[in-house]
């Protein structure tokens, strides 16, 4: 048994310990989407990568470093593209945002003079679209932080699966809970990892391609970009997608393009709207299914915490807070209700299985 100063000993230990945790992380708050980014790509890729190393023999270095080169690839080119469709956008507001203002006052003003309602004043308008250039710097820098939480995330993830056997075994002895719960905790993490990093982006490439189909078919201008607003909108489950094309429907019937209004109406509510509940119903329900308004609030809560890859980690942070509910109710709950205790001859094995 042990005895109360070593009980002392063990606290104020475990206080230091938390403290420097928390020191260190408040000092790399820039880089915690890059950290976080890190763990997802592992739980995505240890199953695999596992499989490379027991079973295929491949050297951890050589299998890692495959990993490294397959995720550069598949998240630098979309960030690529991403900042050559934005930046020549940018750098037109940028060399000369007076001309971009007084062109988007007269465009509103007229649109607003024809469809004979008064939505927005033009001092409020002016006040909103200053507010908005001066946005744009910090915007620029958005994207560097981006680029370098990338170099850290692949940074990071090396590492993680190079020693992703011991890092498991590590964790597995030093999680608070018992073996069955802790491995209820690793499998509901496993599905919801899946679910928010896969299975959401998925849907909304999925909605935005789409909708960049019907824009293109309709004489947009611009489709391109209208197209990757409506994917990064379409993360907000049913409405997301309306708040990108219902302007454009509205500005195209203003404009007199009445064919062409109606047409992109009617795909946008018909093919663009419930393409979210098709992949809903077949992608989500495979990977795991996560409800929308989880879904919602957790990307409220992670663009705040996180910036953009909290569109991400919000969702997951949520669900998580609904699993460990579920765990608290089982590891103690139910004992204090009397019920039957959980089994603690099961044990799950902290070996990383391929």
């Amino acid at each position: 048994m042990i005895n109360f100063n070593d009980r002392v000993r063990q606290i104020l230990l475990l206080l230091l310990i938390i403290l420097l945790i928390y020191l260190s992380l408040r000092e790399v708050r820039l880089f915690m989407p890059g950290l976080l980014g890190a763990v997802t790509l592992y739980i995505l890729s240890r199953a695999s990568y596992f499989q490379l190393v027991y079973n295929r023999k491949w050297k951890k270095g050589n299998a890692a470093f495959l990993y490294i080169v397959f995720y550069l690839l598949l998240l630098g080119v979309p960030v690529f593209a991403a900042v050559s469709l934005l930046s020549p956008k940018i750098s037109g507001v940028l060399s000369d945002p007076t001309a971009v203002i007084t062109n988007i006052k007269q465009a509103v003003m007229q649109i607003q003079q024809k469809a004979g309602i008064v939505i927005v004043t033009e001092k409020s308008l002016s006040n909103s679209l200053d507010q908005t250039i001066t946005f744009i710097p910090s915007l620029l820098n958005s994207t560097l932080n981006l680029v370098v939480n990338l170099i850290t995330m692949l940074f990071f993830l090396y590492y993680l699966l190079y020693h992703g056997s011991d890092v498991e075994k590590t964790l597995f002895r030093i999680i608070p809970l018992k073996d069955a719960n802790t491995a209820i905790l690793a499998s509901e993490t496993k599905k919801m990892v899946r679910a928010n990093a896969i299975g959401i982006p998925l849907i909304s490439i999925i909605q935005g391609l789409t909708a960049t189909l019907g824009y293109f078919i309709f004489g947009v201008k611009e489709f391109a970009l209208w197209g990757f607003f409506t994917g990064v909108f379409a993360f907000f489950p049913v409405v997301g997608t309306m708040v990108i094309w219902v302007p454009l429907v509205i500005y195209m019937y203003i404009s007199g393009e009445t064919w062409n209004a109606t047409g992109l109406l009617l795909y946008s509510l018909l093919i663009t709207g419930n393409i979210d509940y098709v992949a809903r119903i077949t992608i989500m329900r495979k990977m795991g299914n996560v409800h929308p308004v989880i879904t919602v609030l957790g990307v409220l809560i992670g663009l705040g915490l996180f910036g953009f890859i909290g569109l991400i980690f919000g969702p997951l942070l949520v669900s998580y807070i609904i699993v460990l509910l579920r765990i608290y109710m089982n590891e103690f709950t139910s004992q204090e209700l009397g019920e039957k205790k959980p089994d603690d001859s099961v044990v799950v094995s902290p070996e990383p299985k391929p």
